[in-house]
């Protein structure tokens, strides 16, 4: 796994267990939801985490770019069923989306080259 990798999932994981330390009802309830929201369904949850990264794309949210790249990943999305899912978002998103597509490209290259598995 890449520095940049290790990073990202340090500090989202630290922030997240911090947040949550502070105990407002609220904010867990969110995190509980968006939790089993991508748990296994009516769809799969490989279909729900290419839906995640499209709508990541369209919001141009990069740190939800990063983390639903690697989910697919870990969900055995191939590279092909990204540039799908990508492909949607551009449409649906439109050209400014391009930068955040780049990413998320240069992400799956990142892992592709990456000595640990995802």
């Amino acid at each position: 796994m890449s520095e940049r990798l290790r990073e990202f999932r340090t500090f989202r994981e630290r922030m997240n267990a911090r947040i949550l330390e502070a105990g407002n009802l609220e904010i867990k309830r969110f995190f509980a939801l968006d939790t089993r929201t991508y748990e296994a369904g009516a769809l799969d949850v490989r279909t729900k985490e290419l839906m995640g990264l499209a709508a990541s794309t369209v919001l141009r949210c990069d740190d939800c770019i990063t983390y639903h790249v690697v989910r697919c990943k870990e969900e055995g999305v191939s590279d092909e069923e990204i540039f799908e899912c990508l492909s949607v978002a551009l449409v649906v998103g439109g050209s400014i989306t391009i930068p955040h597509l780049r990413r998320a490209v240069a992400l799956l290259d990142e892992l592709a080259e990456g000595d640990d598995p995802v």
